[in-house]
């Protein structure tokens, strides 16, 4: 018989006292383990409790108190990003654009200038997307999924193919940047609730000086705050600004819109079965280590990945 586990991804959803988180999730997982299958080897919570290194705060959310060592609980491979900026969008425009960096206004209204456009093209550009995304990953040394994985995405997210619609539960949005025709960016991002998050973002090597990152983030925010969300989640950024992290060049461009960092509790374990579990870990870091390293190597370096 095969092996499982369970993954609660954002949650739970529960204001909990700092000092009663540890406790409760701990509490939670064995309440939760006859519901699952004897085959579960444990329980992933990735619960949305963070600490922010800037106040002024959407009222929904809660602070963080990171597990301790010497819990039942263990520290695990983060699954969801536990580093991000949150921009406000309750402020007017102007506001929310005074909140961001002097060189990010001028670059949004550059690209406005220079007849940049951005437009939600929606599933039908997903291939567009691809490419770019394709492009993109050449140029960084990213890893992407198969198409097929963004396509189950808006296969999920928008069953009945309808773009933009308030009955969606997640509200899934394709974005490009233009220049005279040409497909120079684009964007994937979700509206659910009063949440908007970026989730994917790809560019060609040309016409990089006309700035349509910048003009598809102002465009996804304007029209995320116009669709009722509150806060727009930029998803996922390096813990801090370190010059020589391999991710530096994003941490500086996601912050500079303004907003506040917040550092997330990240994924924590509660295990059913000793050994399995181990195994299961040793899996899953020499997974993480292939993904995240060997394979990146090898494409900067022109190897297997290209």
């Amino acid at each position: 018989m095969g092996q499982s586990f369970a993954y609660i991804p954002h949650g739970p959803e529960l204001h909990v006292p700092e000092a009663e988180q540890t406790q409760m999730l701990a509490e939670l997982g064995r309440a939760l383990k006859p519901q699952l299958p004897r085959s579960c080897m444990f329980i992933r919570f990735d619960p949305p409790w963070f600490h922010a290194e800037e106040q002024a705060l959407p009222d929904n959310c809660s602070p963080v108190t990171r597990p301790a060592y010497g819990t039942p609980l263990v520290k695990s491979t983060d699954v969801q990003p536990p580093d991000t900026v949150l921009v406000d969008l309750r402020p007017d425009d102007d506001a929310i654009l005074g909140a961001m960096k002097s060189k990010w206004r001028y670059n949004i209204r550059l690209a406005e200038k220079k007849g940049v456009r951005v437009a939600e093209e929606g599933r039908s550009a997903l291939g567009l997307f691809y490419e770019l995304y394709e492009t993109t990953s050449k140029r960084d040394g990213i890893a992407l999924h198969a198409r097929s994985y963004y396509e189950k995405l808006f296969e999920r997210a928008n069953p009945d193919g309808v773009q933009g619609m308030a009955h969606a539960s997640e509200d899934l949005r394709l974005w490009v940047a233009r220049h005279e025709g040409q497909a120079l960016a684009a964007i994937i991002t979700v509206f659910h609730g009063k949440r908007a998050v970026y989730l994917y973002g790809a560019s060609s090597d040309e016409k990089r000086s006309l700035m349509p990152a910048y003009a598809l983030q102002w465009a996804a925010m304007k029209a995320a705050k116009s669709a009722g969300c509150t806060d727009y989640d930029m998803y996922g950024i390096p813990p801090s600004d370190v010059p020589g992290h391999p991710m530096a060049g994003l941490y500086r461009f996601k912050t500079g819109f303004g907003g506040s960092i917040l550092h997330y509790a990240g994924a924590w374990d509660l295990p059913y079965k000793v050994l399995p579990y181990a195994a299961f870990r040793v899996a899953e870091q020499a997974r993480m280590l292939w993904h995240k390293k060997v394979r990146k190597a090898f494409k900067r370096g022109g190897g297997a990945g290209n």
